[in-house]
């Protein structure tokens, strides 16, 4: 079975936000290494958008290292004067399938709702770029209206959309507004990565106070519409458990689902072409 990280983050000589590891280098090799004993066949790069621009380059380096294990969702100064070039030209670089981005600055917040970001939306439908954003509850209404006005536009939803790893809640209450992003669903452009389960509970391995959650997400996205994964620098477990909390632990997650859930669909959304592994 094919199994896909649908985030991870690798980044050097960088000062990591306080809910990830605090190293200053989580280097290519150290995510090949991690990956390879925890039967991790490829992943996809998520640049740290902390840490600037720059770290789109390292992303670039490891995919030109290893073509069949990574590929990029990175990010650009959206209001640079070569914006729209910039999105026209983003596949040039080696890896690069489409985007990532959080909007978690003060400035940037606002753009959800004020038709900053109309001509982005459109762009990548245009190029035929994936999208993926870290929302939540407040921005599930308007991701809807992206969604609807943007067809051919691919978008998926970070973190099972709980909004990422800085905000502490955990267990229920983490999932109370879940109802507004099953909504979602009925769009079929899209998706959801089930990234950084164990990071919303806090109860022991393999997390099972969450794991109806899970269930009724699957339910509604499908298994074309759910991707694994892990952000494992945030991670309260092994990388080996993240893996196993999906393949051994969810009776309900068995056959051509769990192959989908675990890497295939991922790669079909991305349009990811991968070369066969040396």
């Amino acid at each position: 079975m094919l199994i896909v990280d649908s985030q991870i983050h690798i980044w050097r000589n960088g000062q990591m936000s306080a809910h990830h590891r605090q190293v200053p280098t989580y280097s290519i090799d150290d995510a090949l290494a991690e990956m390879r004993e925890a039967g991790v066949d490829c992943a996809v790069l998520h640049p740290p958008s902390s840490l600037g621009e720059a770290v789109n380059a390292y992303a670039v380096e490891a995919v030109r290292l290893h073509p069949a294990r990574f590929c990029i969702l990175g990010h650009f100064d959206l209001q640079s004067p070569e914006r729209e070039r910039i999105v026209a030209n983003w596949r040039q670089r080696p890896g690069m399938l489409g985007f990532r981005f959080t909007f978690s600055r003060p400035h940037e917040k606002s753009w959800w709702t004020d038709g900053s970001l109309d001509w982005f939306w459109a762009a990548c439908e245009r190029e035929d770029l994936r999208v993926g954003l870290l929302a939540s509850g407040e921005n599930m209404a308007v991701l809807a209206t992206i969604a609807e006005r943007h067809p051919g536009l691919k978008l998926h939803i970070d973190h099972l959309g709980r909004g990422g790893g800085g905000r502490g809640v955990k267990d229920d209450a983490v999932f109370a507004n879940l109802d507004e992003m099953l909504a979602l669903a009925k769009y079929s452009n899209v998706a959801v990565k089930m990234s950084g389960a164990p990071s919303y509970s806090t109860g022991p391995y393999p997390y099972k106070n969450i794991h109806a959650y899970l269930r009724r997400i699957f339910e509604a996205f499908g298994p074309d519409r759910c991707f694994w994964g892990t952000d494992i620098t945030r991670m309260p477990c092994t990388y080996r458990q993240c893996v196993t909390m999906f393949t051994e632990e969810l009776p309900w997650l068995k056959g051509r689902d769990l192959e989908r859930v675990m890497g295939t669909a991922v790669v079909d959304w991305l349009g990811w072409k991968r070369p066969a592994p040396a």
